[in-house]
């Protein structure tokens, strides 16, 4: 019996990750994923209560996981020693998108569905999450700097907020249109280093 329940479970989070992946979530229907997967709606929710929980088995945990990376990082470097932070910035945020990327591309269909069918859920602004904390540490950044002594002048809110989301968008492509892996990994190298050397001129620093 549990054996047979386990392959329902199976079956309906495959039905189900197709259905977001080809109709997003506003458009999936629990009724058609039901169908699909060979099962009456009243034994649907018998494992899942609504449409919603069905996303959050398929997306939760490497959302979770994906933003305590990115977080892990920032904190990392924010308790670092202030002489060491002016130095290592550009090291450490290598680092933590090269693992970023590795991990998305580890759980690809996740982030998918998280990239372009989780309109309507609360997983559609993890671009706009990761933004607001990537100004933050901007910000705190910048407080080094100047308790340092170094002149760094005031950055437009707006550049500021158009930058950093077009850095977050291009990485997120190579997600969304599947770039080979080897590919992705190069093209972040090459981003990296566009991204650092704009950064330090716009603040004034030496590279």
């Amino acid at each position: 019996m549990q054996d047979k329940e386990l392959s329902t479970l199976q079956v309906i989070l495959i039905t189900g990750k197709n259905e977001f992946l080809e109709k997003g979530y506003s458009g999936a229907s629990l009724r058609n994923i039901a169908r699909e997967a060979g099962v009456t709606t009243g034994a649907f929710y018998g494992y899942f209560k609504s449409k919603a929980e069905l996303f959050d088995a398929l997306v939760a945990e490497p959302y979770s996981e994906f933003l305590a990376i990115y977080n892990g990082a920032q904190k990392a470097f924010a308790d670092q020693p202030y002489e060491k932070q002016a130095v290592s910035v550009g090291e450490i945020s290598g680092e933590c998108m090269v693992e970023l990327l590795d991990y998305a591309y580890d759980h690809m269909d996740a982030f998918k569905l998280i990239l372009c069918c989780s309109e309507g859920t609360k997983y559609e602004r993890l671009i706009d999450d990761m933004v607001d904390i990537e100004v933050k540490a901007t910000h705190d950044y910048i407080k080094v700097l100047r308790s340092m002594g170094k002149s760094v002048p005031n950055i437009d809110p707006v550049l500021e907020h158009i930058l950093i989301t077009g850095m977050f968008n291009a990485f997120f492509e190579m997600i969304i249109h599947e770039m080979p892996r080897a590919d992705a990994q190069e093209y972040l190298k090459e981003m990296r280093a566009f991204y650092t050397a704009g950064w330090f001129k716009i603040m004034g620093l030496e590279m």
